[in-house]
């Protein structure tokens, strides 16, 4: 299971395909000849020690991070040719909650929700505030919040006003940065069985980069392990809890992993 170099699976579909990446911020290189494949309609949790280059990683992949090399490809095509194309298609499939929801603090929740979709389509007033509302239900954020600003709402309550935002153009792949972190444990659990129910419902992809050991357990069809500037391991939670590297030891060793271990067996 080591750094993947070609599919791991030649039957699979898969709707992201990473090759040879090198990032890098003047000489500190953050990814050295990276691969990495998703498939379609899974849940891949992407985890990593700090620096590791999980969310640089994610920035790339939906392009918001020029790479000095190295290939990534969406739905089979080069992810140049989706960015360049006049139909704006890459953002068309793609969704993105970066972490906090990172909400623009000007406008309320439904105006967040309404700017995608009126960046790309035309549509009436009302049809726009249905839309927006009908994305609210999704992410069982309450009507109520509509008219709130970002600093009106609590931690749980932004990220779920972020991922309505990023579901409002009905996107294929979901991309989701710490959907979790800096939450209490009962809202965590909450938003990592929302995540569950939409991929569900949605046949939605996601890419879910985390830290946090419990949202791994209860909705991740496989994990990627980060590190060295390249993909350490992928497979299931328990092949990458098994594979024998320092970072990986320490990390479902600790204390949250013995008792993510000891959970699973009751």
């Amino acid at each position: 299971m080591a750094d993947q170099q070609t599919a791991d699976n030649p039957d699979a579909d898969y709707v992201i395909q990473v090759r040879d990446l090198v990032n890098a911020f003047g000489e500190h290189v953050v990814h050295n000849g990276l691969n990495l494949d998703v498939r379609r309609g899974e849940i891949l949790g992407v985890v990593g020690g700090s620096g590791s280059g999980k969310s640089v990683l994610l920035r790339s992949i939906v392009g918001l991070q020029k790479i000095r090399s190295g290939r990534i490809e969406l739905f089979g095509e080069p992810l140049g040719e989706l960015l360049d194309d006049s139909d704006n298609l890459c953002d068309l499939r793609l969704g993105v909650m970066f972490q906090d929801g990172a909400l623009f603090s000007s406008l309320t929740v439904t105006e967040n929700i309404q700017m995608p979709i009126q960046e790309h389509y035309q549509v009436s007033a009302q049809l726009l505030h249905e839309l927006a509302d009908m994305k609210m239900l999704l992410a069982e954020l309450p009507l109520q919040a509509a008219n709130k600003y970002p600093s009106e709402l609590s931690g749980g309550m932004r990220k779920r006003a972020g991922l309505a935002r990023s579901l409002s153009l009905d996107p294929e792949i979901l991309f989701l940065d710490e959907p979790t972190a800096g939450l209490d444990p009962i809202s965590a659990a909450a938003i990592d069985h929302l995540l569950q129910t939409l991929q569900q419902a949605l046949g939605l992809t996601v890419f879910l980069v985390t830290h946090d050991l419990d949202t791994l357990h209860a909705v991740c069809d496989r994990v990627a392990v980060l590190g060295e500037g390249k993909l350490i391991t992928i497979g299931t939670l328990d092949e990458v809890a098994d594979y024998d590297h320092p970072w990986i030891r320490a990390y479902f060793s600790g204390p949250r992993g013995r008792r993510n271990e000891r959970s699973g067996q009751h």
